[in-house]
Order: C-alpha cells, then structure tokens, then sequence
C-alpha cells in the first residue's frame, strides 16, 4: 500500500487506515472474536494506521487494538487515540494538564504502551482550540513522553485552521467525503504548506457511500445511524457526514454510477479522498473482517479521472451542497 508520512509526526502510514469506533459501541454489537478478526484483516492488507479513541466502549476499542499490538509488535503499525470526550461536563475548563495526564495514562494502559504515537482531542470545545495553554499541556505530555506527538480531531474547518496555525500540531482529523467538500477549499492547503497531517474520517458517509442503502433500510436501536440523525446524541455531522437521510441515499445511488469496472462504490469514495492533494489517509472504519480487506484494496485502484471528478463535483453541488457546506 502506498504510504505517507503523517504531518509532523515523521511516521510513514498508509494511505487507508482502520477507524475502530465500530469496535467499540455505537455501530451495533461487534464481539471481540469479530473484532480481533477485523483488526488482523486489515493489517493483513497492507493497514498500518489504527484510529481509536478512549471513549469507543469505554476503553473497548483500545484494549481491543492493545491486543493486536502485543499479538503484532513488528507489523510496523501507528496509532492514533483521542482524549477529551470523558470529561463530564464537556466544556472547556475540562482540558486541563491534570486531566490531560489522567486520560493519557489510561490510554496507555489500555493500548499497553508507554509512549502514544499520536493523541488527538476529541472534537472539544471550540474555545479549546484557541487557548494557549491547550498546547502548552500538550507540549508537556511530549515531554514527558506519555505521547510522542499530538493533534486534534475537528468537526469544523474554522477549527481545523486555528489548530493548523499552532507550530507543535502533527495532524488534524476532519469529515471529509465526496459528500463533505469543504475541507478542500481552505483546510487542506493550509495543512499541506504548513506539514500537518490530514486524516479523513467519517470517509463513507456513515456508509451511505457504499451505495448499499435505501429508504427501507434500517439500523440497530444501539447505532448512531439510528438514535443521532439529528444530532440528538452528539455533532449531526458524525452520522451520515450531516446530510438527510433520503437525500443522502438518492445521491449515492448516483454516485454509483461512476464505479469503475471491478470495484466497489465504497472504493471509489475511498480512493476520491486518496487523490485530494494534502491528504494522508482515509481512516473507514468495518464491521467484517472482509470489509477491511476492500477497504484497504481501495489503495490499489487508479486514480480517477478528470470526469468521474467533476461528475461527482456536479452531485454535491446539485444535491448535497445545501444541506452542508454552511454548517461545518
């Protein structure tokens, strides 16, 4: 798989990754037989960048990933956690250097590590991203070697630029999609002059880019895709990239139809972001063992042409554009 050196962390990964939130909650049951097989499936295909977080069930998802570091230790892997959603009340004064040092320790205890290769925060507080001493504590964490860089994960592209313009950030972690344009616009060339990184999450619309779903389709009561279509648990835009259900399925379908012969609708969306200059990698998360393996085989396909670019250029702006490019 082709990689790319993540920002200013130095480390090479490659251009797919593994988003392991389903492995912890929020995506319908996953058991840890299942997960494990995931994890070794994507590694198997060429993976060597795992997206995790201290919050995906409690602590789930990075015990899960601990195990697969201690069952792989030459596989040659990063990984990349977030902190900050545990405090309760999730408001600015929560990011403190204490709590920085007591989220981190857990972290690491979990991932069976001493040292995190990358600690992003977890969508704070808009506040958060402009105080001088969010990054002051973190440069304190680097010292001390609990983490050995770290970055911010983003719902907004006003965000993402004030966190760009900080000298120590490694990456920034933002929706971006054939669905989620506007990262493009700002983001992505402030990023890649300054040498931070871009990880692309939420990469498949919450999988409405795969093309697979319709109208009657239906999730598991204990899936976002079921309880957060309106934001009613946390940011709308983390459920189906923010866009309205039936409006989102009818523009996959069209999507579709640019697919390129022997592969997948959700390998096209995969390989879209891949060619947007200033892109790292594309972090999907899977719930099969075989979904990561296609996932990962997005990486091998060429890049798309000039046409399939604008046609999909031509969808968003006809059918999606309006319902998002304002919000985030």
């Amino acid at each position: 798989m082709e990689k790319r050196v993540l920002g200013r962390t130095g480390r090479p990964v490659g251009v797919i990754g593994l988003g392991c939130w389903q492995l912890g909650a929020d995506w319908g049951e996953v058991s840890e037989e299942q997960a494990l097989a995931i994890l070794d499936a994507a590694v198997d295909a060429g993976v060597t960048l795992l997206d995790t977080a201290d919050v995906y069930g409690d602590g789930r998802s990075e015990r899960l990933v601990g195990q697969l570091l201690a069952k792989r230790p030459d596989a040659g892997l990063t990984v990349a956690t977030k902190m900050g959603r545990r405090a309760d009340p999730h408001v600015a004064d929560a990011y403190t250097l204490d709590a920085f040092r007591a989220w981190t320790d857990r972290s690491r205890e979990n991932l069976g590590v001493d040292t995190l290769d990358l600690v992003q925060l977890h969508c704070p507080p808009t506040e958060v991203f402009g105080r001088d001493a969010t990054y002051e504590a973190l440069d304190t964490l680097v010292a001390e070697g609990r983490i050995a860089a770290y970055g911010v994960s983003v719902e907004t592209v006003d965000e993402a630029l004030q966190a760009i313009a900080r000298p120590n950030v490694a990456s920034v972690q933002i929706i971006l999609n054939i669905f989620r344009r506007k990262p493009l616009e700002e983001v992505l060339p402030a990023a890649a002059e300054a040498g931070v990184g871009i990880l692309a999450r939420v990469p498949l619309a919450s999988g409405l880019l795969t093309g697979k779903f319709d109208a009657a389709t239906t999730f598991a009561a204990d899936d976002h895709r079921t309880y957060n279509r309106g934001g009613e648990a946390f940011d709308q835009g983390e459920t189906f990239s923010g866009v309205p259900y039936e409006v989102g399925v009818a523009a996959a379908q069209e999507v579709a139809r640019f697919t390129p012969d022997r592969a997948t609708t959700a390998q096209l969306a995969l390989r879209w972001i891949v060619d947007q200059p200033g892109v790292t990698a594309a972090i999907p998360g899977a719930s099969r063992p075989e979904q990561a393996r296609n996932n990962a085989a997005a990486a091998d396909l060429a890049p798309l042409t000039a046409e399939q670019l604008d046609a999909l250029e031509r969808v968003y702006d006809e059918r999606i554009r309006e319902h998002v490019h304002g919000r985030w």
